[in-house]
């Protein structure tokens, strides 16, 4: 299985590139439930915004998708051109960024969605990256290719951060995948 996990305002934006524009710690604490214990894939800018402490991500294969060879920057992370066919583990998940989710949109079967209540396209105006439109059906028939599978409520109750920002956690699987 190839998933992709990310969050997004409500505008589509997923970061500025060079950072997340949002800092939900219950988002952070989802990212890694839902990675641990399996390889996880990114683009070399992605890779290069991670804190040094946190590289690699730990409990975790890191691969840099880049035509860059390894060298010093990737210390810790496995440089590849292109991505396998294949990968030893069952459970693969792609973590960004903007280009990395665009170019492997096609291939995934699980989206693992963090939906961010706030619109952030006007304060970033061109350093928006943007998340890969998603088509969906909420369970009923049409003729997209994603089902919403779980949904969380958005809310501010219970959140441990300091930022009042409301989020739910959406779960899309490709119907043909399902």
């Amino acid at each position: 299985m190839l998933g992709a996990v990310w969050a997004q305002s409500l505008d589509g934006i997923i970061g500025d590139g060079r950072d997340m524009p949002w800092h939900v710690p219950e988002d952070l604490a989802h990212f890694k439930e839902i990675t641990a214990g399996h390889p996880v894939i990114m683009g070399r800018r992605t890779w290069l915004s991670l804190p040094e402490r946190f590289r690699p991500l730990p409990g975790r294969d890191n691969y840099i998708l880049c035509s860059r060879k390894a060298g010093e920057w990737s210390a810790g992370g496995k440089v590849i051109p292109a991505m396998p066919e294949t990968f030893e583990s069952p459970e693969v998940w792609v973590m960004g960024g903007g280009q990395v989710y665009a170019a492997t949109i096609d291939d995934v079967d699980v989206l693992e969605v963090t939906l961010i209540g706030a619109h952030l396209g006007d304060s970033l105006g061109d350093r928006a990256v943007h998340a890969p439109a998603i088509p969906v059906s909420f369970g009923l028939v049409s003729d997209t290719d994603w089902l919403v599978s779980e949904r969380g409520r958005l809310t501010v109750d219970g959140q441990r951060s300091d930022l009042p920002l409301k989020y739910r956690f959406l779960r899309y699987e490709r119907k043909d995948a399902a």
